[in-house]
């Protein structure tokens, strides 16, 4: 990950091993999300929390044996208290023994290879702080053709409960602190565990919902969102919305995007700045 700091720096780290100096980066663990594995290894690596900004292009070159990938995103620290930044104290190992924040204009002639500072210069295009706003479809739910109760109360099945579970670690590493949904059981059920891992507060609003969603609800309460997100204090984390698929077109809408046609469980994460896209990816939970 290429990790912005304070000051205009860039997080770089020595590894023994090949003498090289490179952007912090690792393996993921057995069935670990990539955007989750970046963020762990950063704070494995250098102690420092982190949380992902815009993806960048992925760095593809061989190594013994083949060809290897490395999946990249900007990023930042979760803030700049002292003792989330400071890597003064960093003990040194066998794996990473020096880690330092580069001043930007020297981290090119710091880094090793000429791949790392492509990323480098890919990177400091999208250097400016932006905001996230995470769309999500509910995960997989009962059939309606047998369900015979309200709809609003129809719940996730067993893989839609599952896959509310590895939203988790996903949803941690954009540092989304923020969580709306529609007031659907299918919606609040794949949020829960999220808000349980954050401790946060799961707001429900029916604008979202199938039943009283209108265009023009919609579109007002998804900017009424984004200027909340706008005005917070810059280490405030992102938001998500949980809503369904018939809602869906009109919440892209309000963020000037096509229907992503999500499907279930699937989530859009939209990277703004000053209400503008800059980015957008899509993550699945299954």
């Amino acid at each position: 990950m290429v990790v912005f700091g304070p000051g205009r720096t860039v997080l770089l780290v020595h590894r023994p091993k090949y003498d090289d100096w490179s952007f912090p980066k690792g393996k993921l663990d057995r069935g670990e999300r990539a955007a989750a594995a970046a963020v762990r290894e950063v704070l494995e690596e250098t102690g420092v929390p982190v949380r992902l900004g815009p993806p960048l292009a992925s760095q593809r070159y061989p190594i013994r044996g083949g060809m290897k990938t490395v999946v990249y995103w900007t990023g930042r620290p979760v803030d700049h208290a002292a003792d989330n930044v400071d890597v003064t104290t960093y003990a040194p190992n066998a794996e990473i023994d020096d880690v330092r924040w580069v001043p930007v204009d020297k981290a090119a002639g710091a880094l090793t290879y000429a791949y790392d500072r492509v990323t480098l210069t890919e990177a400091l295009e999208l250097r400016k702080r932006t905001r996230t706003f995470v769309v999500l479809r509910h995960g997989v739910a009962r059939a309606k053709r047998s369900w015979h109760g309200d709809d609003r109360r129809r719940p996730l099945l067993a893989g839609g409960l599952r896959q509310a579970e590895r939203l988790v670690p996903v949803l941690a590493a954009y540092g989304v602190s923020r969580l709306v949904s529609s007031g659907s059981t299918r919606c609040t059920q794949t949020l829960a565990p999220y808000a349980d891992s954050c401790g946060g507060r799961l707001e429900t609003d029916d604008v979202f919902s199938e039943e009283d969603a209108t265009p023009k609800a919609v579109r007002a309460r998804v900017a009424d969102l984004v200027a909340d997100l706008e005005g917070a204090s810059k280490h405030t984390g992102g938001v998500v919305l949980c809503t369904h698929r018939p809602v869906l077109p009109w919440v892209f809408d309000a963020l000037g995007l096509e229907d992503a046609r999500l499907e279930k469980g699937e989530m859009l994460v939209v990277h703004l700045r000053r209400g503008r896209v800059v980015a957008t990816e899509r993550h699945q939970a299954g």
